[in-house]
């Protein structure tokens, strides 16, 4: 470390292109090299023939395939797709296989079956695109290419599309070496995506569907036999069908069997047999069936020859809440399942054009906000933050339920949806009315029995049984704080209508709450607070900023509801607050704020700066959060600056918030370069993780997929 505690690769990210064009390249290390510019060649052998893929932005730690829901979560968890299996977010696999056969000669694209010599060839992969919304896959062996896109669409402003929880996978072939090729494209699935326990028994159907878009579809669907409505069996649904379906075209085929019966089918005669194994229902693990497709293309030259499949995860009901068993919201637009998956395959072109365009702008307008490393940042959580919730319907009226994925499961936690809020900022903040709808409807409604708001609805996705016994993991001013910061953001984005409901409607318990604020934030007593595996905490300063800017928060309610008397109550103690937080805050050599106000010497990350900037309350002094984004740069380690003085582990949600806090600070672009390099060259190949370690670049305790990645979005909600 230098003296100001910058790492030699830290200063050369303030030199700019001159100085390192003075220094050398050479000299920095891997984790700070940029990602392969899209349309650039993959790194080159000794004998000059491709030797890695490129990544287009970013080499994710895991590749998010069929990513829309909690129960839809399949990712591949590799650089290469052919030679790993497909996984849920949990690491269990959930099997998927793909083969080419290319005038007789087969390929393997996808997943890491075993097969009896000839064992086929591996398809070289060139290069991964990684978007907001799809994964693209390029990859070639032959004489053709084969375009590989995974589509999980995010349809903001479109509750009927956000509802289907369907994922698309298209496969586009072309000659590229000026000769004509007979191909044949294979793909299948496993029953391991239909439950988390292998020894679970399914039955299965095929049928032919056809729908008033003009769809024709051929569908497998396969169904836990003994289901259990409402449950999970290691975090995966325990009702439900899963539904593997192909758009009809000349020379598609297909067949449920053994694995080991029909993937050698479909190698040696180039087709399969149109037939379903009556060995049902049966264990998963009982030889495996598998549900196929063959697409035999003809004869493919430059002009592309294309298959399109879905998969998806259909249940009813979806969730309970206090008893209530809710159906899907898709349930309100389609009478069936199978009515709703033509329709979502006649409208592929339509969300090709709508996810393109989503795309773009956040790539652009990420770009502008932080740069290219931001934008891929960006890019890589969206699909994983829409994941973590659903649509469902309740008395005709939408509602969205979170799950709190891979820490507690518990049901609409409210300090786990705090930290995503900034994508459903950016994307679609009537999204964040609808998350908030169930949360505000307990309190008020429900027999929440405290004076502070609830830590969640219920202990375990998808039963949100509540906590009328008051039984729960407290976290008093946490999520106090949380319920009204994130009903002043959402009031900020709706329209004027929907605010002055919003407000009127639920100002009676935020207002119950931000009481209590007012009474305990100041000088926090000893309790648990959302960093939870950090423990509690007395007197802790970020968790009175928290507090203090809800304060302020509810003044901006309170105006909106139309109580201009309590709105300048609320401001003035708000003010009056954070001038005594900085007294009570400051270390005695006056160059940082403390982690507790009781422990001199001490520091953390003030992520709760972010809202300050958010709603624009400009409540905390402008020195202040100088002299800690200063600070903070005095303490940054190789992948990031830890979340306080007494761990090496950081949030990179908590992150891309104190970069949006402090946005007019070097710090920012420090931070963000530092969470690109851990999701770039992480070791442990997991879905995005929040939770990480600043020095050995891997997650700490588990967390990944959660829905607070999110919370990347930070700096770009602040241009809206």
């Amino acid at each position: 470390m230098n003296g100001d505690g910058l790492s030699r690769r830290g200063l050369m990210r303030w030199t700019g292109a001159a100085g390192l064009g003075a220094a050398g390249a050479a000299l920095l290390p891997q984790s700070a090299l940029a990602a392969t510019p899209k349309g650039a060649p993959a790194a080159a052998g000794r004998n000059g023939t491709a030797a890695l893929p490129a990544f287009d932005p970013v080499r994710p730690p895991a590749v998010p395939l069929a990513v829309r829901s909690p129960y839809l979560s399949t990712w591949s968890a590799d650089d290469n797709l052919a030679g790993t299996w497909p996984g849920f977010w949990t690491g269990r696999t959930t099997a998927m296989v793909g083969y080419a056969t290319v005038d007789g000669d087969n390929f393997l694209f996808l997943g890491d079956p075993a097969v009896d010599s000839p064992a086929p060839r591996g398809m070289v992969q060139k290069s991964l695109t990684v978007t907001a919304t799809r994964s693209v896959y390029v990859l070639t062996g032959g004489g053709v290419e084969l375009t590989l896109t995974f589509l999980s669409p995010v349809e903001p402003g479109d509750l009927r599309r956000q509802s289907v929880p369907l994922s698309y996978i298209t496969a586009d072939v072309r000659s590229t070496d000026g000769h004509r090729h007979k191909v044949g494209l294979y793909f299948d699935i496993s029953g391991e995506w239909a439950s988390g326990d292998a020894g679970t028994k399914i039955g299965w159907k095929q049928e032919k569907v056809n729908g008033a878009g003009g769809a024709s579809l051929t569908t497998m669907s396969c169904t836990p036999t003994d289901p259990t409505v409402i449950g999970e069996k290691n975090d995966m649904a325990t009702w439900g069908s899963v539904v593997f379906s192909a758009t009809d075209r000349p020379g598609l085929t297909w067949q449920i069997g053994p694995d080991t019966t029909v993937r050698p089918a479909a190698l040696g005669d180039g087709k399969l047999a149109d037939t379903s194994d009556g060995d049902q229902p049966r264990a998963i693990n009982d030889h495996w069936p598998v549900f196929a497709y063959h697409f035999d293309l003809g004869t493919v030259a430059s002009r592309k020859e294309s298959a399109v499949l879905s998969i998806g995860h259909v249940r009813e009901p979806a969730v309970a809440y206090l008893g209530d068993r809710l159906p899907p919201l898709w349930r309100s637009h389609w009478d069936t399942w199978q009515s709703m998956v033509c329709d979502f395959h006649a409208d592929l072109p339509g969300a090709q054009h709508r996810t393109a365009s989503l795309d773009r702008r956040i790539r652009r307008e990420a770009t502008a906000a932080g740069g290219a490393r931001y934008a891929a940042l960006c890019a890589l959580a969206l699909r994983q933050a829409y994941a973590g919730t659903e649509l469902v319907s309740r008395n005709g009226k939408p509602w969205a339920f979170l799950k709190e994925i891979s820490s507690d499961g518990n049901m609409s936690t409210l300090d786990v949806t705090y930290p995503g809020v900034p994508a459903f900022l950016v994307t679609d903040p009537e999204y964040l009315g609808l998350l908030l709808a169930p949360m505000l409807d307990y309190a008020e409604n429900g027999g929440w029995p405290k004076d502070f708001a609830e830590h969640d609805l219920g202990s375990h996705y998808p039963d949100a049984a509540g906590h009328n016994d008051g039984n729960e993991e407290d976290m008093p001013v946490e999520e106090s704080a949380n319920a009204i910061i994130m009903s002043a953001a959402y009031l900020d984005r709706t329209s004027a209508g929907n605010a002055k409901t919003f407000a009127t409607g639920h100002y009676t318990i935020l207002k119950k709450w931000a009481d209590y604020l007012v009474a305990n934030a100041l000088d926090p007593a000893y309790q648990n607070q959302t960093d939870d595996f950090t423990g509690f905490i007395g007197h802790s300063v970020n968790l009175a900023l928290k507090g203090i800017l809800a304060i302020g928060a509810m003044s901006k309610i309170a105006k909106v509801a139309g109580n201009t008397a309590d709105a300048a109550s609320y401001l003035s103690t708000a003010k009056s607050y954070i001038a005594q937080w900085v007294d009570k805050a400051q270390d005695a050599d006056a160059r940082h704020l403390k982690l507790a106000y009781d422990q001199p010497g001490t520091w953390s990350l003030k992520y709760n700066g972010y809202p300050d900037q958010l709603l624009k309350l400009n409540l905390i002094p402008r020195e202040v959060a100088k002299a800690e984004g200063d600070w903070y740069l005095s303490r940054a380690n190789q992948y990031g600056i830890p979340l306080d003085i007494r761990h090496s582990y950081t949030k990179g949600d908590w992150e891309m918030w104190t970069a949006a806090w402090l946005h007019d600070h070097p710090v920012r672009d420090y931070l963000i370069d530092s969470l690109y390099d851990f999701a770039h060259t992480t070791p442990s190949r997991v879905p995005f993780s929040d939770w990480y370690d600043t020095i050995d670049d891997r997650p700490s305790g588990g967390f990944k997929a959660r829905p607070v990645i999110g919370g990347v979005f930070a700096l770009l909600s602040l241009r809206y």
